[in-house]
């Protein structure tokens, strides 16, 4: 048999081929013949697909290019983890062993000819058959040194040159990734059997957040409903806010056939995720089927931030200041009628001096009542004269000016029965009359703006309030059903309340299961349209809510509990929110801006994967999570749920 199987032909005409000089050929076979046997490799390079190769001035650090024989071009393939054995001291090596990831090729080379080469463009642009040997070409990433126990830790050293390498098997891989858990994600893309899985048991890992980013198309909503299944399974309890109404319907089978299709060829077959739960405003219409468990409940306007409450409306600086002036002097009207605290009641006063109202709001202080304060404050400058501003001192007053207020307060009509009696008509004159404010202007823009919100009759109305301790069982599905508010302030002022309820009633069962020596139950808050609750370009003027979202962050990755970013539009997600994630799943994303910032932001991605985003095919994604050794383009699962409106 000849030792040229790859022989240099050139065409010449339909039937003619002219090969290479026979008789040379038959003088290297002689010559092969006197000089004995065929080479053998030692056997340090037994299995071993390529080897290290020299560096250049094109190498980078933490990078080695690896030659790869044609044979064994389709062993090794894109994401493939190899192990990269040094020849001991004695045979010139250093001894080591590395554990890299491919992260560019396999690309094919001609043997000592460039691809590009005159040779190779003529003969191809001419119609020539040239077919010399070639070999395979990757780059492989040195995620680490391989101790004598199989740990990885840090690389001190890189790989010599002519070290053989050899790839690890799909059991091996899974576990140097750190691919095992109990929440399947989906299947490594270039492996044959992979799974991807994430555990739901570790701090570390879910309760650091995570970012589920990408184009509109991608394949975020069956990566949620995905995982809310999953989570259910784990015994996980799961918060979703759904803004459109697309995940109401998860307690069903799926119906879509191209899903089913899918399911099936992973032996997977339709099914609806337990326990599920929608909740909807009170007034307001849901989505889901009359057979799912529906339950309405209202929003107290007390429980949430004053200053996140203005941040959300997106008061102006005149109108904040007013907003914050009302709220003031409602907390001490309420004192003053013995309303809150009532006099005598220890436990109220205690309450009252532990309030943060960077956190939460101040008890009793409906929507209603503050609209009637605002009122007041309007009513009292419309029928001041421009001589007797309401700030004067009392000792500057003149009779005349006194009898003038207290007309002014007479007029005007409160909401509540509480303010319309002679005795609180004085005691909110006095509180008022000692603000320092003027501008009737703003404080009517002001009230537009809380009757508009009052309108919605979603605060302080009689319905049940929000059930935080149900939400947060062992398996309990919460399905945040704000489709029908038709209204992002809305959507922001529930999803800011909720969010700090969830984070008390997270913490009190941190402290029970603490005293048991256990844990809470892990628990995972989805907040869809993510971009619509921060956004990028209002970051700057929703500091305490961001301030409000980023302590929930902080406390919760020590009590169990976890926040899901999902947006398709990743560009008006702030930075601040990404500083905030250590997870994510990142869909087709075709901006290159937009890839550039978060190249910025997420830390560990390698280029080859980065250049992949753009072009990723619905259902794949680049996976980067805490468990994971290093990201992985990964083929998500196909969800078992029903979703509404999709394509």
């Amino acid at each position: 048999m000849s030792r040229f199987p790859n022989n240099l032909t050139i065409a010449d005409g339909e039937d003619r081929v002219q090969t290479m000089d026979e008789t040379f050929e038959l003088d290297m076979e002689k010559e092969f013949e006197m000089a004995g046997e065929p080479f053998e490799e030692d056997k340090e390079f037994e299995n071993a697909v390529g080897r290290t190769m020299f560096d250049t001035a094109n190498s980078k650090d933490h990078t080695v290019t690896v030659i790869v024989p044609k044979g064994k071009t389709g062993i090794i393939a894109a994401q493939s983890l190899v192990r990269i054995a040094s020849l001991p001291p004695e045979r010139g090596g250093d001894g080591r062993k590395y554990i890299g990831a491919v992260v560019e090729g396999p690309f094919a080379e001609p043997d000592g000819l460039r691809g590009d080469s005159p040779l190779m463009v003529t003969t191809t642009a001419r119609g020539g058959i040239f077919m010399p040997p070639y070999h395979g070409r990757v780059q492989v990433g040195i995620l680490g040194e391989e101790t004598e126990d199989g740990s990885v830790v840090p690389p001190r050293f890189r790989p010599i040159p002519n070290s053989p390498v050899f790839v690890l098997d799909d059991q091996e891989t899974a576990a140097k990734l750190g691919l095992g858990g109990d929440i399947a994600i989906g299947y490594a893309v270039g492996f044959d059997d992979l799974p991807v899985q994430i555990p739901s048991n570790r701090k570390s890992v879910l309760p650091r957040h995570l970012g589920i980013l990408g184009t509109t198309g991608g394949g975020k909503t069956t990566t949620v409903s995905g995982q809310v299944m999953q989570y259910q399974q784990a015994k996980m309890a799961t918060i979703l806010f759904d803004t459109e109404g697309e995940y109401t319907a998860i307690g069903f089978p799926t119906e879509d056939k191209n899903m089913i299709r899918l399911l099936a060829s992973q032996g997977k077959v339709p099914a609806g995720a337990n326990n599920v739960h929608v909740y909807h405003l009170v007034g307001r219409e849901t989505t889901a089927d009359k057979s799912t468990s529906t339950h309405s409940f209202k929003v107290d306007f007390s429980s949430l931030s004053p200053y996140s409450a203005a941040d959300i409306l997106g008061l102006t600086e005149a109108q904040r200041d007013r907003f914050i002036k009302a709220y003031d002097v409602l907390k001490l009207v309420l004192r003053d009628l013995d309303i809150f605290p009532k006099r005598g009641n220890k436990h109220e006063e205690t309450q009252v001096l532990e309030i943060d109202e960077f956190e939460s709001g101040y008890p009793q202080v409906t929507l209603s009542r503050l609209i009637d304060i605002v009122g007041f404050f309007l009513d009292f400058l419309s029928k001041k004269s421009d001589g007797d501003k309401p700030n004067k001192k009392s000792k500057d007053k003149t009779p005349e000016t006194s009898e003038a207020e207290a007309a002014a307060f007479q007029t005007f009509e409160p909401f509540n029965f509480e303010f319309k009696d002679d005795k609180a008509r004085s005691i909110i004159r006095r509180r008022i009359s000692t603000v320092d404010t003027k501008s009737e202007v703003s404080w009517g823009a002001l009230k537009s703006k809380l009757w508009l919100l009052h309108r919605t009759k979603v605060f302080d109305v009689p319905a049940p309030a929000i059930p935080y301790k149900q939400m947060l069982q062992p398996g309990h599905v919460s399905i945040v059903d704000l489709s029908d508010t038709d209204s992002p302030i809305i959507n922001n002022l529930v999803i800011a309340t909720i969010l700090r309820g969830l984070q008390l009633a997270q913490e009190e069962a941190y402290k029970e299961a603490q005293s048991k020596a256990t844990n809470p139950t892990p628990t995972m808050i989805i907040i869809e349209e993510a971009h619509e609750f921060l956004s990028r370009e209002r970051i700057a003027k929703m500091e305490n809510l961001y301030q409000q979202v980023a302590r929930i962050a902080r406390r919760g990755r020590k009590r169990w509990l976890g926040l899901t970013f999902v947006t398709q539009l990743p560009q008006h997600l702030p930075d601040e929110v990404l500083g905030l994630v250590n997870n994510y799943i990142l869909h087709k994303i075709g901006d290159s801006n937009v890839i550039s910032r978060l190249k910025r932001s997420i830390g560990g991605i390698d280029d080859g994967l980065w250049n992949r985003l753009p072009n990723l095919a619905p259902g794949q994604a680049i996976v980067s999570m805490a468990s994971m050794t290093r990201p992985l383009l990964v083929s998500i699962n196909p969800t078992p749920c029903k979703l509404r409106m999709i394509d």
